[in-house]
């Protein structure tokens, strides 16, 4: 899937008449870049009358105003996008995403855009601490492929010690309804995405949180293929800047704290070694 940036041929070419053709060209044909997200992940992307929208899709959108280039969203389930990526079947991927040293093996990451811990989501009537709801017989509501799947897997499933059974869910909206109705005790969810579903009044409260300091990334295949990777890192830390980022986050999630950008990003991101794309000046040494 190669792509022509609009930004290679200077303004001033563009109108300029073709020697011996008799023809003239005002633009370059462009392929819009596609962007995997998933539309049933508030509030960084979801669905509202036939329209994307999100902290992700608004961003999206302002970076690619900023880089100068066309992007398409497409509508995936969450277990689909990242194999879609490392597969250069989609270009760039826009949504909550956990930088893990896993993923990192199959695709590459930009600048980190924000920063999370994960939280226990339980019932609003429920007497279910940070620690009765992930053991002692309780059935807990993951999204398949996840970074909170993962942690699970590996620091309480495979205990012979810890009674619980886990459940995967293509998408979170789904746990937490089929939590609401009894069907499984708890849910595992970044605070980003629990605290809007209290905003949006699911009878949901967060019992404790699971502290482990998460950066959240776009993301590009693997070797940057399509050359993107120092325009999205741009992007964002222009739009940081400029206060747009704040502006987006704030019109979802109203009176939360915006982390610095660029955050903390872990040592085994090779994306983030000083030179980084786009933004030499920053990076791990």
């Amino acid at each position: 899937m190669n792509r022509i940036k609009a930004s290679l041929m200077p303004a001033a070419l563009m109108g300029t008449l073709l020697i011996g053709s008799g023809l003239a060209t005002t633009s370059f044909a462009q392929d819009p870049y596609t962007v995997g997200v998933e539309a049933s992940f508030p509030p960084w992307a979801y669905v509202e009358a036939g329209e994307f929208k999100g902290i992700a899709i608004d961003a999206m959108e302002a970076i690619a105003e900023e880089a100068g280039i066309e992007i398409e969203f497409q509508d995936m389930p969450f277990p689909s996008l990242i194999p879609a990526l490392a597969a250069e079947k989609i270009d760039i991927l826009a949504t909550g995403l956990t930088v893990t040293e896993e993923r990192s093996e199959n695709i590459d990451f930009t600048i980190p855009w924000w920063e999370t811990n994960d939280v226990v989501l339980v019932p609003e009537d429920s007497d279910l601490n940070v620690f009765t709801a992930v053991c002692c017989g309780a059935s807990v509501g993951v999204q398949g492929g996840s970074s909170q799947q993962a942690w699970m897997e590996e620091n309480v499933v495979n205990s012979s010690d810890i009674d619980v059974e886990l459940s995967k869910y293509d998408n979170y909206v789904t746990a937490v309804d089929d939590m609401a109705i009894g069907r499984i005790s708890s849910v595992i969810v970044d605070d980003t995405s629990a605290q809007e579903y209290i905003n949006a009044g699911k009878p949901v409260k967060m019992a404790g949180k699971i502290y482990i300091r998460a950066p959240l990334a776009l993301a590009v295949s693997k070797g940057d293929p399509q050359e993107i990777l120092g325009d999205l890192n741009q992007g964002i830390l222009a739009i940081y800047e400029s206060g747009e980022w704040g502006k987006i986050v704030e019109n979802y999630i109203p009176g939360v704290t915006v982390p610095a950008i660029p955050g903390h990003m872990p040592d085994f991101v090779d994306t983030y070694q000083k030179p980084v794309a786009g933004l030499p000046e920053l990076g791990n040494e």
